[in-house]
C-alpha cells in the first residue's frame, strides 16, 4: 500500500521566479503565517519563437532584386547592346584590310605608254607579335628592324619604333616594294621559322612581317613628258600633272578584304568577305611621243649650250587646240624624285609667268588691221628715238630714221613702229589704250588657258585704265605685262586658224574598266578677228623669216612656206623682282598658206653666246616644226608667198 503524507507535491521552478517562503511545518521553530491577502506572485515571463515570414520576405525580395538585375543586364547584353559587343568581339577576332585598285594607265594619242601601274608589295607588321610576351625575348622589334633595314633600305631604328607601337595590331613598314624585295624577306622568315624548330634558342622575329599586294607607279620614258604627267606620292595620289589633275579618274575604287586571324595568320576554315576594287579609267592625251621627245630633246640641248635658266617648247594643232607637245628644261624623272631637283618639278610652260617681248606684237597688229587704223602697206617712219611719257623708246639696233610699211614693223621689230601704229587705235592714247586692252583678253592674256593644269598661272595684264604711264607704251610691245607659254602658243594658233581661237586641250578622252572610250568635251571656240585680218596677219608673219630684212631668217624650213616672230623681252628675276637677263622666244605656225602646226619656244636668262630670240630659239623652232611636219605626213602647198614689202621710199 501507498503511503499518504501530507506533503505537498513539490512545484516546478520557473527560472527568474523566486522560491517561495518557507512553509510553517510541524515541528518548527517558526510558527506558520497567513498570508497577506494583498500580495501577488510576480508574473511569470513565457518565452516564445519569433515568426519566421518576414524574414523570409526580406530574403526573397533581395533575391528577387539581384536576380532582376542580373536579367537586366542580360537582355542589355544579348538584345540592346549584342550588335556592340559582337562589333569588339569582330575587331579582335577579324581583320581588315582596303584592297588598293589598279591606277589606270596614261598613253599618248598613239596609245604608246607613258604612265603604268606594276605589281608591287606593301610590307606590313603586326607589333603585338614582338613583344617579350609573345617572342620571349626583350629585343625583339631591334634584331627585326636589324634584318629588314637592308633590305627595305630604311633606318634601323625607324623600323624598331614603326615595331613597339602600341594598341594596334597594325603598322605599315614600306610602300611599294618589288615582287624581289618581299621574296628576300619570306625567304628570311622561312629560314628562321625552321632554325626555331630545330633549335631552341632561335627565335623567328619576323613571324611578324606580313605584305599586301599593292602596284608601283612606273614611267617608261623616264623623264619625257614628266611636266605633263607629273607623279604619284607616298599615299598612292597624283602630286603633279595629270596625275593630279586626274587622280580621281586614275584612282579608281579601293576595296576591302575581312577576315578572321589568329596569331596574325588568317583562319582557312572560317570564310571572309571581300568587296572587289574598281580599277581606274586609262587616260588618252593629246601629245605624240615621237614630237614630245623632239621638242624636249632640242630644248634640253638649247638650254644646256646656252648655260640658261630654263626653257620650254609648245606643239599645238592650229586646227583643233590639241597640245602635241609640251617639254621644258630641265626636268626630272618621276621614277627617281629623290634625286629630282626640287625646282625642277611641276611645268614651267604653264607655271611660269613672263613678259613675252616682240612675240606679243602680233596681237598689236592684229587691233591694228581689224580696227582699219591701217593695212599692211601704211607707210611708218620710225625715227632713231621715240619720246613718249616719261621715257624715251629706241629700237634693239640703234639705226637712222627708217621708212617702213606696217609689215615692215613687224618683220624689222620695230618697237618705236609698234608704238605708233597702236597709237591709231584711238582718238586718244586713253582710248587706244582700251581698244589693244580689249584685244589682249580676246586673245587669252589674262586668263587661264582652260586646260585645268595643275598651279598654271593666268598671267598679269592690268585693266586699261590702271596702265601706268611707261606701260601704255611698252605693251604694245610684249613689256608690262605677263604671260604663260602656253598661252603664247595659242595667240599664234588663233591667227593661223582664221582668227578663231579654239581652246588648248591636253586630254583627248577616258577609257574605263569597262572599255568604253569617253571623249573629252569640245573646247570652247571664240572668233577674236576676222578671217581677212587672220590672213593679213600670216602674210607679214612670213615676211619676218622669208625676207632678208627679217629677224627670223634662222627659222626657215626648204620647201615650206613659214609665219614666225621672234622675241628678246627684259626678263624680271624671280629672286630679286629686279630685270636681269632676257627673255629669248620665237613663235610661228606652217604651212603658212594652209596653217597645220603651231610651235613656240621660249629660253630664259641665256648667259653664254646670243640671247636674241631669232639666234636661239628660231633654229628650235625649224628643228621641231620640221620633225613635227613630218611626223603628222603635212606636205609643203607649192604655193608662192606673197613677198609683201618691209620698207618704201620716201
Amino acid at each position: 500500500m501507498s503511503q499518504v503524507t501530507d506533503r505537498e507535491p513539490p512545484r516546478r521552478r520557473v527560472p527568474g521566479t523566486r522560491p517561495p517562503a518557507p512553509s510553517a511545518r510541524p515541528g518548527g521553530s517558526r510558527p506558520a503565517r497567513r498570508p497577506n491577502s494583498s500580495w501577488r506572485p510576480p508574473p511569470v515571463r513565457v518565452l516564445r519563437l519569433g515568426s519566421p515570414r518576414p524574414r523570409l520576405r526580406m530574403v526573397a525580395l533581395t533575391l528577387t532584386l539581384v536576380m532582376l538585375v542580373f536579367v537586366v543586364r542580360l537582355l542589355q547584353v544579348q538584345a540592346v547592346d549584342a550588335s556592340a559587343y559582337a562589333a569588339k568581339a569582330d575587331e579582335n577576332r577579324y581583320v581588315a584590310h582596303t584592297i588598293a585598285a589598279e591606277r589606270g594607265g596614261i598613253t599618248d594619242r598613239n596609245g604608246v605608254t607613258l604612265a603604268t601601274s606594276v605589281d608591287a608589295e606593301d610590307i606590313t607588321a603586326d607589333p603585338t607579335m614582338f613583344t617579350r610576351e609573345q617572342l620571349k625575348i626583350g629585343d625583339g622589334p631591334e634584331q627585326a628592324a636589324a634584318l629588314l633595314a637592308p633590305i627595305l633600305g630604311q633606318d634601323q631604328d625607324a623600323l624598331a619604333r614603326k615595331l613597339r607601337t602600341q594598341n594596334t595590331r597594325y603598322v605599315l613598314l614600306a610602300r611599294r616594294q618589288t615582287p624581289q624585295v618581299w621574296k628576300q624577306i619570306k625567304d628570311l622568315k622561312a629560314t628562321l621559322a625552321k632554325k626555331a624548330q630545330t633549335d631552341r634558342t632561335t627565335v623567328n622575329v619576323l613571324a611578324g612581317v606580313f605584305s599586301e599586294p599593292s602596284s608601283k607607279r612606273v614611267y617608261p620614258g623616264g623623264d619625257l613628258a614628266a611636266g605633263i604627267l607629273g607623279w604619284v606620292n607616298a599615299d598612292g595620289k597624283g602630286g603633279g600633272g595629270i596625275e593630279q589633275q586626274l587622280d580621281k579618274q586614275l584612282s579608281g575604287k579601293p576595296g576591302k578584304i575581312r577576315y578572321a586571324q589568329s596569331g596574325g595568320r588568317e583562319v582557312p576554315t572560317v570564310g571572309s568577305t571581300e568587296t572587289p576594287a574598281v580599277p581606274g579609267s586609262d587616260v588618252e592625251l593629246t601629245i605624240d611621243r615621237d614630237i614630245q621627245w623632239a621638242a624636249q630633246n632640242a630644248i634640253t640641248e638649247q638650254v644646256r649650250k646656252s648655260q640658261a635658266d630654263r626653257g620650254y617648247v609648245i606643239v599645238q594643232d592650229t586646227r583643233t587646240g590639241e597640245i602635241l607637245a609640251m617639254a621644258d628644261s630641265p626636268g626630272f624623272d618621276p621614277n627617281d624624285l629623290a634625286h629630282a631637283d626640287p625646282a625642277a618639278l611641276g611645268n614651267a610652260a604653264v607655271q611660269d609667268a613672263y613678259e613675252p617681248g616682240s612675240t606679243a606684237k602680233v596681237m598689236s597688229m592684229a587691233a591694228v588691221l581689224e580696227e582699219h587704223a591701217a593695212t599692211p602697206l601704211t607707210h611708218v617712219v620710225v625715227p632713231n628715238r621715240l619720246h613718249r611719257g616719261d621715257r624715251l623708246f629706241q629700237d634693239d639696233v640703234d639705226h637712222g630714221t627708217w621708212y617702213l610699211t606696217l609689215n615692215g614693223v613687224l618683220a624689222k621689230s620695230s618697237n618705236i613702229g609698234t608704238i605708233l601704229a597702236t597709237g591709231q587705235l584711238g582718238r586718244t592714247q586713253a582710248q587706244a589704250n582700251q581698244v589693244l586692252y580689249s584685244y589682249l583678253r580676246k586673245f587669252g592674256i589674262g586668263e587661264y588657258t582652260g586646260i585645268g593644269f595643275p598651279g598654271e598661272t593666268r598671267g598679269i595684264l592690268a585693266p586699261a585704265n590702271k596702265w601706268s604711264t611707261s606701260q601704255q607704251y611698252t605693251i604694245p610691245f610684249g613689256q608690262g605685262f605677263s604671260i604663260n607659254a602656253l598661252q603664247a602658243a595659242s595667240i599664234y594658233s588663233t591667227i593661223a586658224n582664221g582668227g578663231v581661237r579654239i581652246q588648248p586641250t591636253l586630254v583627248r578622252g577616258t577609257k574605263g574598266p569597262d572599255g568604253h572610250f569617253t571623249p573629252a568635251a569640245k573646247p570652247e571656240k571664240t572668233r577674236v578677228v576676222s578671217e581677212k585680218t587672220a590672213k593679213q596677219l600670216a602674210q607679214m608673219l612670213e615676211s619676218v623669216v622669208d625676207d632678208e630684212q627679217g629677224t627670223g631668217l634662222k627659222a626657215r624650213i626648204p620647201g615650206y612656206r613659214v609665219a614666225g616672230k621672234t622675241g628678246t623681252a627684259n626678263r624680271v628675276d624671280p629672286a630679286t623682282g629686279r630685270y636681269r637677263g632676257y627673255t629669248s622666244s620665237f613663235a610661228g605656225f606652217a604651212p603658212a598658206d594652209n596653217p597645220r602646226i603651231t610651235v613656240y619656244c621660249a629660253i630664259q636668262n641665256a648667259t653664254k653666246g646670243s640671247y636674241f630670240g631669232g639666234q636661239i630659239c628660231g633654229p628650235i623652232y625649224k628643228q621641231v616644226m620640221e620633225f613635227a611636219l613630218k611626223t603628222l605626213q603635212v606636205p609643203p602647198t607649192g604655193t608662192r608667198p606673197a613677198n609683201l614689202p618691209v620698207d618704201f621710199k620716201p
